[in-house]
């Protein structure tokens, strides 16, 4: 028997009556009943409307017509200050930027030498750029040149669930107190470590900031590691998407809750068509302290690497890069969660790492207004250093 493949019906435009009968498709000697718009057919180009290629299928089904609203490339600039470029220092991860009383702060993560990966056999050696590292506060009055502001939030004491390395920093700005959520590690920093993510609260945007006493989100505790090789590929179960590291974490205020944004990583992950298997969910509390609870839905997307959301006409949307099948793409959703591809970031374009928004942007101009400008991190001489991204559009002429 041949295999036959149905296709999901395509709504009428107005062009065909319900109760006309309905064109067909062939594939091979497979006759498949679907609607065909034929108005978007002569819009995206089609020669025939009666022998579609699976790439003309997926134009019509996906709607390929779309406009360039939610369509966007991106610049990246060198800045000044504390941000220019300096060897054996590593600085990366900006937050969000938030403006109060005329001046922009954002916090980031700062270490110091380079690092060495894992069975050196010492350790107190620095694994990761990230690793011994801490979140640090800058400022600035024009958003090109910015001056240090000294450290925000600091490895804990010995013993701590953070006293290996605090990294990856977002703040949110509500109700006059400021809420930095980021990742932690606790030592010794091996491949099977799980992250988590603390948080700590001031009133003021230079501090001084309070620790929770405790992880506001832990990875899920349902995977099994095989055998004792500090190998996080070795596994007899890999669990959720989030088994082994809840990571990015980023915190809004919507629908009177506040929403808990992260990257998951999975215990035994692998590579798929779409390269690492990297997916985000949300943590939903009554208060920003938490507790959080993980949505039921999770995870919410099929790729991603930093998060980067921002609300827009009631809903959420999310700027996805780096990881996944469906990375280097803008999507929405209408209620933080059921996700749905927008666009894909144009052309040859860069996407920012990090990307760190500026909170205080009019986001309901447009879809991508949240983008004008803000933070991200790039590499140099084998160095992390901040600079600053804009969002703009060239159309063909």
């Amino acid at each position: 028997m041949k295999r036959i493949t149905f296709l999901p019906l395509i709504l009428l435009m107005g062009c065909f009556a319900c109760s006309e009968k309905k064109p067909s498709i062939k594939e091979g000697t497979t006759e498949i009943p679907v609607a065909v718009n034929e108005d978007l057919v002569k819009v995206l180009g089609i020669s025939n409307k009666d022998s579609l290629s699976a790439a003309s299928k997926r134009a019509i089904e996906m709607r390929y017509d779309k406009g360039v609203e939610w369509w966007t490339k991106f610049r990246q600039q060198d800045i000044k200050g504390v941000f220019e470029f300096e060897d054996g220092v590593i600085r990366r991860d900006p937050s969000a930027v938030i403006l109060v009383d005329g001046t922009y702060y954002t916090y980031y993560t700062k270490s110091i030498g380079k690092s060495h990966g894992f069975h050196t056999g010492d350790p107190t050696k620095k694994v990761f750029p990230w690793d011994l590292s801490e979140v640090w506060c800058a400022s600035s009055t024009d958003g090109i040149t910015w001056k240090d502001e000294g450290l925000a939030v600091g490895r804990g004491p010995e013993g701590s669930y953070d006293d290996r390395a605090v990294f990856t920093p977002e703040v949110l700005a509500h109700n006059g107190k400021y809420y930095l959520v980021y990742q932690v590690v606790k030592a010794p920093y091996a491949n099977r470590v799980k992250n988590k993510v603390g948080m700590a609260i001031a009133d003021s945007p230079l501090g001084p900031w309070k620790k929770l006493d405790a992880p506001i989100l832990e990875p899920a505790d349902n995977g099994k590691w095989l055998g004792e090789e500090d190998n996080r590929f070795k596994v007899v179960e890999k669990g959720d998407f989030d088994s082994q590291k809840v990571h990015d974490p980023c915190l809004l205020f919507y629908r009177n809750k506040f929403y808990l944004y992260y990257k998951g990583e999975r215990m035994g992950e692998e590579h798929y068509l779409g390269g690492r298997e990297i997916k985000w969910g949300v943590a939903i509390a009554d208060k920003p302290e938490g507790p959080y609870k993980k949505s039921p839905y999770n995870p919410i997307t099929n790729s991603g690497h930093e998060v980067c959301v921002w609300p827009y006409q009631g809903g959420i949307s999310a700027m996805l890069t780096s990881d996944g099948p469906e990375n280097n793409t803008i999507q929405w959703s209408p209620d933080g969660i059921n996700f749905e591809i927008k666009s894909h970031i144009g052309g040859r374009t860069k996407p920012p790492h990090a990307a760190g928004l500026t909170r205080f942007l009019d986001t309901e101009k447009s879809p991508t207004a949240a983008l004008e400008w803000g933070l991200c991190f790039d590499h140099k001489n084998g160095w992390d250093y901040i600079k600053r991204f804009e969002a703009y559009i060239e159309y063909a002429k």
